[in-house]
């Protein structure tokens, strides 16, 4: 089985700046350029909204509206890994940030339309933001 797992939250002030990395894994994994990734995020009490996406290569990226200009997603395929590189933190953006995969071949557009069409998902990683 592959397994994803989140990692890089944590407590900041608003204003501040945080990276969360996403590393995949297993024997079952087949090629990680297969893959669109994204990024999405849950708050206490709100559904799961979609933050950030990439396409297989990591030529095409797609953001929400309310991160724009403020995160930047990544992907290195030899490593495995996604980024989302999080600046100019607002108290709006603490929640619980998860990496998600689309289905292997499935387009950008897979993970822009949220997160009932992602096929893995790491476990979580929490951010908090103080005013």
């Amino acid at each position: 089985r592959c397994s994803w797992q989140a990692s890089g939250g944590g407590l900041v002030q608003a204003g501040g700046s945080l990276r969360l990395s996403c590393a995949a894994s297993g024997r079952d994994f087949s090629d990680f350029s297969n893959y669109a990734m994204g990024w999405f995020r849950q708050a206490p009490g709100k559904e799961r909204e979609f933050v950030a996406a990439i396409s297989w290569s990591g030529g095409s990226t797609y953001y929400a509206d309310s991160v724009k200009g403020r995160f930047t997603i990544s992907r290195d395929n030899a490593k495995n890994r996604v980024y989302l590189e999080m600046n100019i933190l607002k108290p709006e953006d603490a929640a619980v940030y998860y990496c998600a995969a689309a289905p292997p071949g499935d387009p950008l557009i897979t993970v822009i339309r949220g997160p009932h069409g992602m096929e893995y998902w790491g476990k979580g990683t929490l951010v908090t933001v103080s005013s």
